[in-house]
Order: C-alpha cells, then sequence, then structure tokens
C-alpha cells in the first residue's frame, strides 16, 4: 500500500499517464466478497488529453469492449474528473489486457482500478487512494478484487455500503499459485444467481471460522493450515454445477500437492495455493488439467505470483511506445 512519505508527495497535473494494473483472485474459499489476492497478470493502461476521443483496444481479451464514449474506462475516468473539479472532456485511450475476460480473475476490477488510477494521476492525484478504493467498491459492489488491484498483495476487506475498509497482508514468500482456466466465460452475475438466499447457521459458523483461520494462516505463514481454512460452504457448493470438474478438483487436489483449492472468484477458473519448493508441482498441474479434460473441458494452466505492488505509474512516456511498455514489463 502507499506509504506515508509516498502518500505526502505533491503531484503535479499530466497530460498523458499510463498505468500496469494487476488481476486478482478472491474469496480464496471462505472469504465471500472480503479476501482478495494479486497476481502476477497484467492489464495495461494509456489515458492522454486530446483534441477528439479514440480508443485503441490491443490483444485478444478485450474483444468486443465498445470504442467509443460509452467505454466504461473513459466513462469512469469522466468521473473521477467530475469529482475533482478537472475538465478533460476529450481523451485518447489506449488498453491492452493479459487477464482473461469473465474467468474469475478480476479483469472489469483491474479495468476500473486503471481507469480510477490513471484519471486520477491525470489530475495531479488529487484523490487519495481511500477515494479510489470507495469509488471502485461502490462499482463492483464488493471490495476484495479492487481492493488487491489497487493495493497489491493480499487483502482483507469490508464494505458498508458508503465506506470501503481495508488491511494489507504480505503474501508469504514460499506461497505461488497454479490457475487452471477453463476455455468457457462465465458472468458474475450467473454464479451469484444460483447462490441461496439464506444460510443455516451451522454454515454461517462453518465458514467465518474457516475465513478467519485463512487470515491467520496467511498472515503468519503457517501453510500448513490453508487447506482446512479455504473450505467453504457459502459459495462453492452451489457454483459447482455450473463448472465440470470442480467437485473432484475441490476434493481431491489437495493429495497432488495443492496447499489448498479453490473457485478463483466466480469462477470458471480455479486457484490452487501452492508452496513453491513442493516436489508435486507438476503433478498438480497435469491432475487439473487431466480432471478438466475428463469432464469435456479444455483449459490452460498458469503459475502466477502473488504480487505486493499494486498499481504502478509510468509518467514519461514520450520515449517508449504503449507497447514497449508491455513488453518490459511481461518480457516478451
Amino acid at each position: 500500500m502507499m506509504s506515508n512519505q509516498e502518500s505526502e508527495k505533491v503531484y503535479s497535473r499530466r497530460s498523458s499517464v499510463r498505468v500496469a494494473v494487476p488481476a486478482s483472485t478472491a474469496n480464496l474459499g471462505p472469504g465471500f466478497d472480503t479476501l482478495g489476492m494479486a497476481l502476477s497478470l497484467y492489464s495495461w493502461l494509456e489515458l492522454k488529453e486530446a483534441e477528439q476521443t479514440s480508443i485503441t483496444l490491443l490483444g485478444d481479451q478485450l474483444y468486443g469492449i465498445p470504442t467509443d464514449k460509452t467505454n466504461l474506462i473513459y466513462k469512469i475516468a469522466q468521473s473521477v474528473f467530475e469529482k475533482t473539479g478537472v475538465s478533460i472532456p476529450e481523451l485518447e485511450i489506449t488498453m491492452y489486457s493479459d487477464i482473461p475476460l469473465t474467468r474469475g480473475l478480476g479483469s472489469s476490477a483491474s479495468a476500473l482500478i486503471g481507469a480510477l488510477a490513471a484519471a486520477n494521476a491525470l489530475t495531479g492525484h488529487l484523490l487519495s487512494d481511500e477515494e479510489l478504493l470507495n469509488m471502485a467498491t461502490a462499482f463492483e459492489k464488493h471490495p476484495d478484487n479492487v481492493g488487491a488491484s489497487l493495493y497489491g498483495g493480499i487483502v482483507a476487506a469490508t464494505w458498508d455500503g458508503e465506506q470501503a475498509r481495508c488491511i494489507g497482508i504480505q503474501p508469504p514468500e514460499a506461497l505461488q499459485a497454479l490457475v487452471v482456466i477453463p476455455e468457457f466465460q462465465l458472468s458474475t452475475t450467473k454464479a451469484r444467481d444460483v447462490l441461496p438466499a439464506q444460510l443455516s447457521m451451522a454454515d454461517a459458523v462453518y465458514n467465518i471460522s474457516r475465513s478467519s483461520l485463512l487470515v491467520a494462516a496467511l498472515s503468519s505463514g503457517k501453510l500448513e493450515m490453508i487447506r482446512e481454512a479455504m473450505q467453504d460452504r457459502l459459495h462453492q457448493p452451489y457454483r459447482a454445477a455450473l463448472i465440470p470438474g470442480m467437485e473432484p478438483i475441490l476434493a481431491h487436489a489437495a493429495e497432488y500437492g495443492a496447499l489448498g483449492i479453490a473457485l478463483s472468484g466466480a469462477g470458471p477458473t480455479m486457484i490452487a495455493l501452492v508452496d513453491r519448493h513442493s516436489a508435486q508441482k507438476q503433478q498438480l498441474e497435469n491432475y487439473l488439467l487431466q480432471t478438466m479434460q475428463s469432464h469435456g473441458i479444455a483449459a490452460q494452466a498458469l503459475w502466477l505470483e502473488p504480487v505486493t505492488e499494486g498499481v504502478i505509474y509510468y509518467y514519461d512516456t514520450e520515449s517508449s511506445s504503449f507497447m514497449d511498455t508491455v513488453k518490459g514489463e511481461v518480457r516478451l
């Protein structure tokens, strides 16, 4: 998160800025709408003052996104300008993303945070990170993904409808993530529609206890506690029918080396937390892909790192192209 020293810096207005924003996984099993973690996939955004608005979308992950002023990035940026009293009605917007759309890896949250952060940078950072978090959460209705993308690391967050509160946790050094991304999309709305309106007292206590245990395990580095701590009765049992292969994966991934496994966000991606020193990493990857395949689902596996930094700002952009920034980050 931003240090006190950084928060006291005086920023000047800019005519252009680039930002890189990490992907995120949310819930981590029992922490429904409250726990999130930043991951080493990124979306990039450049905003420039312009005489006429133009929007350029690069890469395969942004297909179908509007390229006029109905574009969400444009509208979110204008909300920042309106809130700060800064007038920048026309923007040149360039976007690129490695984060798969609607797969449970925070693609919408990263775009939202990117738009807020970049627009705020153009104003000279007139809004604090806390204000950006509140704006993002008001839009998303839950603070886990946006908090992780904004601040980096692991976040525990709450939202009361007006105020988001967020505390960061440093990911344990040995922690690594394996995500298995099915080749189909699942909207958050559809994934929420299958959830029950009420829970039993037993299920509520079950989730509260495991969510608390998970926060303690991640804070203390007690990785051996993650398997029990990532168990959930609130959302995963109801969403399993939407994702072929999910039930056996939740039941058996630990036998193949996972510290714990969960649906990433609303899915359909599954995320396994792994000890980076484990000798079973390849075995686990094979098991997850083969299980998906056995249920007729094509999928890809990616090894990702928890990232401790949230939004990255690039101010001196005149000497390099937008894609040079992207390639520098991902080392293409």
